[in-house]
């Protein structure tokens, strides 16, 4: 039997990009217009498509970022908990798959865990972040959905970089964009090198919690670094420290490195961030370039 896709949060930043992999692969697949917050609208499109596959990449986030959730917080647990859960459970019960985008924003670096140590935090390890509302939310659902991980994919993304120059939402434009930025290595998820392996771990329906980033760390310093020397030379930037970058947010910022070891098990070959970073900004110059034609 062959897969059919249900797509949840389809016009958002990550799943736009899911259904773009999905029509490369000629997949069977529906966007849904229900929301998650309606039961009822959920179970009628579930009975009119039929899906064998759920992928929500639905949810709260935050506009511009997540400094927004700590003012709107009975909004973000109920569309990120509530909700999501809801979701899981109508899947659970009509024996769909369900793929849920989790993040990996519920870590930071602390005595047992420092930055390049070797050290990286597993799927088993206690989130120990709760400087920021959004990420308790996502920790918290994370942990609810694991009741139901026998039929349920839960993926930790973390700071999704493209190659489109475009691309608002990626961290390239929000960090080309920022006065002053800090410079500590972290896990990233490049988003070319991920989506495919998201769409075949929920075609061959794999279940568990899995730490979704390319293997290793890289810095902010790193990435503008590559941005000046394929984008724009004449670039440059200021540097400042966490407890300076406090200062001026409503929330915490999480910093980390995942463990993908789990994760290169089923798919060996995802290449490490230093040399996929390199070929996203050698991709990037090539589209601008095709631009100014």
């Amino acid at each position: 039997m062959s897969s059919v896709f249900l797509i949840f949060g389809s016009t958002g930043y990550i799943g736009k990009r899911i259904v773009s992999v999905l029509e490369k692969l000629g997949s069977t697949y529906y966007c849904a217009k229900s929301r998650l917050e309606n039961g009822n609208d959920i179970i009628q499109e579930f009975e009119k498509y039929q899906p064998t596959n759920v992928i929500n990449a639905a949810g709260v986030v935050g506009k511009p970022n997540v400094d927004w959730c700590e003012d709107h917080k009975q909004e973000v647990q109920f569309i990120n908990v509530t909700c999501t859960l809801s979701l899981a459970h109508l899947c659970h019960t009509r024996g769909i798959h369900l793929t849920q985008l989790g993040t990996g924003c519920i870590y930071e670096y602390d005595d047992d865990h420092q930055p390049r140590s070797g050290k990286c935090f597993t799927e088993l390890d206690k989130p120990n972040f709760d400087g920021s509302f959004y990420s308790k939310t996502k920790a918290i659902a994370e942990e609810l959905l694991k009741t139901y991980l026998d039929n349920t994919l839960v993926l930790r993304i973390r700071m999704p970089i493209t190659s489109d120059p475009e691309d608002k939402r990626s961290l390239v434009s929000k960090l080309i964009h920022y006065e002053k930025v800090i410079n500590i290595p972290n896990s990233m998820t490049i988003l070319q090198d991920l989506l495919p392996i998201l769409v075949d771990m929920s075609t061959k329906k794999i279940t568990g919690i899995f730490n979704f980033t390319n293997p290793g760390a890289f810095s902010h310093n790193q990435v503008l670094s590559l941005y000046k020397k394929y984008i724009d030379n004449d670039f440059t930037w200021k540097n400042f420290t966490v407890e300076e970058q406090d200062k001026i947010l409503n929330a915490r910022r999480s910093n980390n490195e995942l463990n993908v070891n789990k994760l290169l098990g089923l798919y060996p070959k995802i290449p490490n961030v230093e040399d996929s970073m390199v070929n996203v900004f050698k991709q990037m110059k090539k589209n601008i370039e095709l631009q100014k034609k």
